[in-house]
This record gives C-alpha cells, sequence and structure tokens, in this order.
C-alpha cells in the first residue's frame, strides 16, 4: 500500500500550528482519558481475547500504567513546553541563553504484540504531549486490541493528528519507506536494526525499545522467600511474554536449593496445582510462538512444570535446573513461562558471565549486602532494573525506561517520554547595544584579549 497521502495530509495539518499550542494538547490528553474510562471494558475484553489476560493483571499492566502517564503528563505539560533559559559564558557578554522545545513533526508509532495497549499508547502520550501528529501501528498478532485501538483512536482524534494503520509485514514495509520525522519501534532486536536501516535512508531519528536476556542475580544474603515471590511474579506475568521479564536466575550456589524450594512453592500458590486451567493464567501470544518456547523446554532438566496445551496456547510456569550457556534455552530470549537457573561461587563470576553477553535491557539483584549492591550497579551495563524486585522500574513516571546496546536505545515514561519526542532548539539573543570589537579581523595582537574571556 501507499501511505504517500496519509502522511501529507498528517503533515500539512501539523504546518497549521494547532499541536503546538498546549492547551490543544492536553485537551485531546483528556479525551483520551475520558475514552479509556468509559470503555475500560472493551480494553480488557480484547486483551482477554489476544492473551487470555484476567481483568486484574489487564488493568495492572496495560490500563493502570497509561492512565498514570496521560494524568502525570497533563499535569506537567505546560512547564515541560515552557522555553527554559539558561546561562551564558562571559566571553558572549551581554547576551542571553534559551532552550525552546518544539515537536518533530509526523511520528510513526511500532508497537509489539505483547503489551498491545500499553506499549501502543504510552508513546503515543509522549508523542501528543511534544504536539507532533502520529501514525500508529499496532501489532497483527494481537488483532483484537489493534481493531479496539483504531476505533479508540477514530473517536478520540481527529485522524490528521493521529490515526491508525492495522495489518502485518506488507503494510510495515510500506511505512518504513515513507519519510516520518521521527519513528519510535518496540520489539525484537533483529526487526529493530531492519527499522534504524530504514530510518537511515530519510536520517530520521529513531528510538529502539528492544529486549534480551534479563538476568536476575540472588545472593546469599537475600531474603529469599521475599526474592521468590517477586522473581515468580515477574517472569510469569502475561506468561513470561514481558520484555523485562527475569529471563534467567543466577543464585549463589550456598542458597540455591532453598530458592528453588521457594520458587516452587510460589508457583503453586499464584497459580494453583493445574496452572493450565486458571483461566487467570494468560496464553502465549500464538501457534508460532507456542512452538519455539516448547521447543525450549528440556525435559531432561525440568524441575517443575513443563507440561503444555496446544489447543489453549499455554504454557505451564516451568523451572529448569542443571542449565549452562550450551543449552538452546540459553541462546535467545525466551519470551515464555521457562525459568532457566544457574549457580554461582562469586559474585565476581557471576558478573563476567553476564559482561560476556550483549547488554541486557534489564537487571535485577536480590542482596542485603550495599557493597555487592554497589559492584553490580557499577560493573554492569544494562537498561535499568530493580534492587530485591523485578519489572517495577518500569512503572513509574518518575524513571526513564529503556535499553543500551543491543537492548535498544532511546528513553520514554513521564517526562523522558515528552523529551524523546521533542526537539530542543537552543539560542543565543545577543544585544546590539555593545558590541566587543576584539573577535574581528584584523586581529592584530587580539589573542591575548581573547584568552582572557575564553
Amino acid at each position: 500500500m501507499e501511505y504517500k497521502g496519509l502522511v501529507r495530509r498528517q503533515k500539512e495539518f501539523f504546518k497549521t500550528g494547532k499541536t503546538k499550542k498546549t492547551g490543544f494538547r492536553v485537551f485531546y490528553l483528556g479525551r483520551l482519558l475520558k475514552w479509556m474510562d468509559e470503555n475500560e471494558a472493551r480494553i480488557l475484553d480484547a486483551l482477554n481475547k489476544d492473551l487470555g489476560k484476567s481483568g486484574t493483571e489487564g488493568y495492572m499492566t496495560e490500563i493502570g500504567m497509561v492512565k498514570e502517564e496521560i494524568r502525570f503528563a497533563m499535569k506537567h505539560l505546560t512547564l515541560w513546553a515552557k522555553p527554559r533559559r539558561v546561562r551564558t559564558p562571559v566571553s558572549q557578554f551581554p547576551s542571553a541563553s534559551f532552550i525552546y522545545r518544539e515537536p518533530y513533526g509526523v511520528v510513526l508509532i511500532m508497537a509489539p504484540w505483547n503489551y498491545p495497549f500499553q506499549l501502543t499508547v504510552a508513546p503515543l502520550i509522549g508523542a501528543v504531549s511534544a504536539g507532533n501528529c502520529a501514525v500508529l501501528k499496532p501489532s497483527s498478532y494481537s488483532v483484537h486490541t489493534s481493531a479496539m485501538i483504531q476505533e479508540m483512536i477514530r473517536e478520540v482524534f481527529p485522524s490528521c493528528y493521529v490515526t491508525v494503520v492495522t495489518g502485518g509485514r506488507e503494510e510495515n514495509e510500506a511505512l518504513l519507506n515513507e519519510k516520518f520525522d521521527y519513528i519510535f519501534f518496540t520489539g525484537s532486536p533483529k526487526v529493530g536494526k531492519s527499522v534504524m536501516e530504514k530510518a537511515a535512508r530519510h536520517l530520521t531519528p529513531v528510538s529502539l525499545e528492544l529486549g534480551g536476556k534479563s538476568p536476575c542475580i540472588v545472593d546469599e544474603t537475600a531474603d529469599l522467600r521475599t526474592a521468590a515471590k517477586r522473581i515468580v511474579w515477574g517472569k510469569f506475568l502475561n506468561a513470561g511474554q514481558t520484555c523485562v521479564a527475569p529471563d534467567y536466575v543466577l543464585v549463589q550456589h550456598s542458597v540455591k536449593k532453598r530458592l528453588i524450594h521457594y520458587i516452587i512453592r510460589q508457583i503453586q500458590k499464584m497459580y494453583g496445582q493445574k496452572p493450565l486451567e486458571n483461566e487467570e493464567y494468560p496464553a502465549i501470544i500464538n501457534q508460532r510462538h507456542f512452538k519455539r518456547i516448547s521447543g525450549l523446554i528440556n525435559e531432561n532438566k525440568v524441575i517443575y512444570g513443563g507440561k503444555t496445551d496446544s489447543t489453549t496456547l499455554r504454557i505451564e510456569p516451568t523451572v529448569m535446573d542443571g542449565i549452562t550457556w550450551d543449552d538452546a534455552v540459553m541462546k535467545e530470549e525466551i519470551f515464555g513461562p521457562v525459568l532457566p537457573i544457574m549457580s554461582y561461587y562469586d559474585l565476581r563470576e557471576a558478573a563476567a558471565a553476564i559482561e560476556a553477553q550483549s547488554s541486557p535491557l534489564a537487571l535485577y539483584l536480590f542482596t542485603r549486602d550495599k557493597k555487592r549492591e554497589s559492584y553490580i550497579l557499577e560493573k554492569l551495563s544494562y537498561g535499568g532494573g530493580c534492587i530485591n524486585d523485578t519489572v517495577v522500574h518500569l512503572a513509574t513516571p518518575y524513571l526513564p525506561f529503556g535499553g543500551v546496546g543491543q537492548s535498544g536505545m532511546g528513553k520514554y515514561h513521564g517526562k523522558a517520554s515528552f523529551d524523546t519526542f521533542t526537539h530542543e532548539k537552543s539560542i543565543l539573543k545577543k544585544s546590539v547595544l555593545v558590541d566587543i570589537p576584539f573577535r574581528y579581523p584584523p586581529f592584530r595582537d587580539h589573542l591575548n584579549l581573547i584568552k582572557k574571556f575564553m
């Protein structure tokens, strides 16, 4: 399909200057929030049909987080958008320096299927807050949520302001052939490379929210019961289909057996003895991913779970022990309810193993030792993470969220979302009443004077 007309209409609307008015932005953010309040059941129903999410999990991980982002942006938007005065060096006397914030223009937001509502709408909040027009491309895998998002956007925004394009790879390719002013992509590193390559043709700036194998370190000083509870919650949330889920556990050898015991107890407590029959336990998105995840399960190393149901696309919370870096489950991001457990003797050994891999999107450390905490924070590079918890660092608008290296580039959430979709225009305003002459040729003996100023 050709999308030149769609992009042109949005660029023409952007040129009217309406989106640059903060009142205009706040008004439409308010309309979006109101629509969500009135149609919460529709959103939850779509999430349930696509991923089998319960109402509680759907609200907690998708609707609630998005509402908080909208309210946060509406509260702070006017202040964020104001020109900011900054200091000026004496060498530029007499003058004043300002930073003006302006939107990029028309942005493309490409979203994944695992949190199909949150990961489509959260970037949109940043784009709208910053004054851009937007084209949304939700995933074709989460068909019900994508259709619902299309209806929502149609009812909330004029199509020349924000619009939705549905479809699969063909539509993705066609959109990426157009010239946008910014591209925000969430998905796999493989597709992220393709997005960046296409963007480079037009020198379009990008944010890439990718993934990777996020480690979870548990040392001998950790509160093991709490660690197990929070690891199980973070790992099996959305049946493991979370970009910041703990991908694998590295536990100190001396407490490994106890941690495994508590992890199994927590799985049973949260999901029951028959999780495949638990209506609150989500499903895998489709047959292709179901087969891929099932293929990572080594029956000889399963110590809990391992059962699957291809008719409901559910895979039991599965724990595997005796894992090495040569196992298939350690060769790729799992993105499913399979938890490999590895052990270490010395923290330096664990850090070296993690450092040998690509920088992960998240890292989690369970410890009560401040020196070990400082060591990991300073030693390893990763997008973000938690000390003594998992996943929740992305649930606050006060912390920017994003990856580093292979796990992505760019940040969003809260003010970071506004900043991502904003160009900062630097302005120096010089007085015409005074004009220092020694900066102009002929320079003669001006060098000593210039050194005093600079």
